[in-house]
Formats: C-alpha cells, structure tokens, sequence
C-alpha cells in the first residue's frame, strides 16, 4: 500500500477553529513518519535528546533547543536518544505576518519574516532562554492547553494579546539567532531538493502556479513535478494548488471583511465565481454560508490600505514592459513614492524597482526559453532601455549572463 506524507490540519485547534493561537504538550518516544505542517508552530524542547529533519537539513533536538517550522514545511524525527518532551504554540501565519507587516517598523518586521524562512533553528540561552520560557507561559495562560481541553474564559483583547505575544516570541528567536555562535545542524549529503516544492508553491499563491513554473525554478520536468506532489501526497498538481487556496481563502473569510471580489487577485482566482466553484467542490457548502456561520473574529487588516496594495501591484504587473517610473505610477495612484514603497512591502516585500525588475527579469527568462529571439530584443521588449541594463540586472537576480542561462536552460531540456 502506497505511504503519503501526512499532511497536517490547517487550523490551530480542531474544537475552534477560529482560534488565532493554541498551546499544547507532546512527547515523543521514536522517530516520526515525515509530515507537512499546514499550520506553522514554534517548538520548544524542554527535556531529552534526538534529532529532526527539517526541509532535508538536519538539527539536534536538546533542552533549550526552539524550533519555528512555517507552513507546508516537512519534518521528521529521525532519532531519539532520550524521550522528547515539547511545549508547542501553534499559531496563524497570515494574521501574524500581516499585523507585523503593518507596524510601523515594516523594514525590520520584514526581514524577521525573512529570517524565519532562512532557519527554523534557534538556541535561546541565559537571559533568552528565560524570555521564551515566559513567553510560552503567558500564551499557555491566554489560551488554555488544548489537548485536555483546558480552555479559559474568554478575556477582552485576547486576540491582539496573543498576537503580540507570538510576534514577541518571534522576535525572540530570531535574536536568539543573531547571537549564536554556530547551529547544531548539517546539510545533507545528498539534497533533494523536491522537498520544497510545496513550500514553494504555498508563498506564490497569488500568481499565475503552473507546472513549467515550478519546473524552470527547479530544473526538473513537468512530469517529474507532478509525479513527485502526487506521490508524497496523494494529490493532483491542480487539487494541491486548490487545496492551498482554499487554505488562505478561509482565513480571509475569518479574518478580513474582503470581498471575492477583492480576493480573487491576491489568491490567484480567476475571479469571484472561481472561488465559490473551488471553495463549494472542498468544502461542500457554499462560501456565503460559510461566512455567515465563522464570522470574522478579528478585523486585522486596513482594507482600504489593503486595496490600495493590491491595485499598485496589478498596476506596475500589467505594466512592466512599458517605460514606467516610480514617480509616474506614485502619481497615478495619489500617493508619495514613500508610500507606494510602504504598500508594495507590505504586499510583495520589495519596493518599486526591485518588483519591477522581478517582473522584467522573469519575463526576459520566459522569452528566451520559448523563442529564438536575440538577448537585444528581449532586453527591450521587457522594459529595459539598453543592454548594459538589461545584464546587470539578470546576473543580479539570477547570478548568471543571460546567454550562459539560456545555453543552461537548453542543457537540461535536452
């Protein structure tokens, strides 16, 4: 009988699910089966010893040890010297990230986020190690223990209460990694990387997800894709895509007062009408019922603001071949280029040109693996005024020439 990788619940808690934030206990005795987390967690290690696999690289499990694993990472416990005991907060990702992306320190919110995708390892000690301890003590305080069902009444603001206490907690961690000397983690010998497909696919949601995407960021083919996902997970590539939509769709059903409308671009619908088919097929009950029954908890999103990203972003992505500047998009909209940088971190987390070039560079990628057309012509067709420009910016973003990528690109096709 075929093994898929199991794949965790989305939801924080399975008795609430529009709890923001859960805390529980596990311990572990032998090694684990892989598993996908839908839901992100941090893990702290309060006694044993052993070892966990995350995302192919592994790191030692000790006391102290305190792990962040973000949505649609894969982990496995590998070994077990002495039995494991954990103190786990499960927590939503998007209300977290949006409510730090929205703060007034965005640049230094943005690259905790960062942070947290570049590790998921941390060794708090002293000083460090106490703060996390309490921090976990106050979120199991907040919200009960929820394996035996120790859930406590109700207080007022206990949704910004527990926010702010995860955002502390991963502020914490990340300081505990900017301290420490070195990690107890190795990479492994033989890296498949297929592993991080799914991670992959699960922050590019909002764009257009097909299989000759995926297979030009991975240098694998189409088929080798779809059989991988299919096998580890019992998916289809386009059940897979949907299953991950409907993930962020119930969130802004729960969190936000956003239109289908409104969400159909920023999930990667074609439209409201797409949404409602998608979400009725995996659901099985219409969105509007679905709203009426979870209504919003928690309204943490500037909708206007909001919008306004979404517009910005759609704008300069129809537009990038033609000769825009910051300026003149900034104007369009009403807003200083101060702002629109502001707006577009917090959507895209990149200002002006850097998205921009993103988008050029991409579509110059596009053009010389499906056309014989000359480096010169593509450079102007995506924008760009000159060459020179042209390659200073790819090697930027792709650390290669723009011919040696296409002879590259040929290489593996054939």
């Amino acid at each position: 009988m075929k093994e898929y990788i199991e794949l965790q619940t989305q939801f924080c808690s399975k008795i609430d699910i529009k709890k923001i934030c859960t805390f529980d206990y596990e311990t572990i005795i032998e090694g684990t089966f892989p598993i996908y987390h839908k839901s992100p967690r941090f893990i702290f290690v309060k006694e044993g010893k052993g070892s966990i696999v995350v995302d192919m690289v592994p790191y030692e499990l000790k006391a102290g040890v305190l792990l962040s694993v973000l949505p649609w990472k894969c982990t496995q416990i590998t070994d077990v010297k002495e039995p494991l005991s954990f103190e786990i907060v499960k927590y939503n990702y998007d209300v977290v990230a949006d409510t730090l992306k929205s703060s007034s320190s965005i640049r230094d919110n943005l690259s905790v986020l960062k942070k947290l995708e570049e590790t998921p390892y941390a060794f708090p000690q002293g000083d460090m190690e106490k703060e996390v301890e309490y921090l976990f003590l106050r979120i199991r305080e907040e919200v009960g223990i929820e394996s035996v069902m120790d859930f406590r009444e109700r207080k007022s603001y206990e949704e910004m209460n527990v926010i702010m206490q995860i955002s502390s907690l991963i502020i914490a961690f990340c300081r505990a990694i900017d301290s420490r000397k070195e990690v107890s983690c190795k990479k492994v010998e033989t890296c498949d990387n297929r592993i991080l497909i799914l991670r992959y696919i699960y922050m590019h949601l909002s764009e257009k997800m097909t299989l000759e995407k995926i297979s030009k960021q991975f240098y694998l083919s189409r088929s080798s894709i779809r059989l991988y996902i299919y096998e580890k997970t019992g998916l289809t590539f386009h059940e897979l895509v949907n299953e991950m939509r409907i993930m962020k769709t119930l969130n802004y059903l729960l969190y936000t007062d956003l239109t289908l409308e409104d969400m159909a671009p920023i999930l990667g619908y074609v439209d409201a009408a797409h949404i409602s088919k998608v979400f009725s097929h995996r659901m099985e009950n219409k969105i509007t019922n679905y709203r009426k029954t979870y209504q919003k908890v928690l309204n943490i999103m500037n909708i206007e603001e909001r919008k306004l990203a979404y517009q910005l972003v759609e704008y300069i992505s129809r537009n990038f071949q033609e000769e825009i500047q910051a300026s003149f998009v900034a104007d369009r909209f009403g807003i200083s280029i101060e702002d629109m940088n502001r707006h577009l971190m917090i959507q895209v987390e990149t200002n002006f040109y850097d998205f921009l070039n993103k988008l050029r560079i991409n579509k110059a990628c596009e053009l010389m693996l499906c056309s014989d057309m000359p480096i010169t012509d593509i450079a102007i067709e995506v924008g760009y005024s000159t060459v020179k420009t042209f390659r200073r910016n790819f090697i930027e973003l792709r650390h290669v020439l723009p011919n040696q990528f296409r002879m590259v690109q040929a290489e593996l096709v054939n």
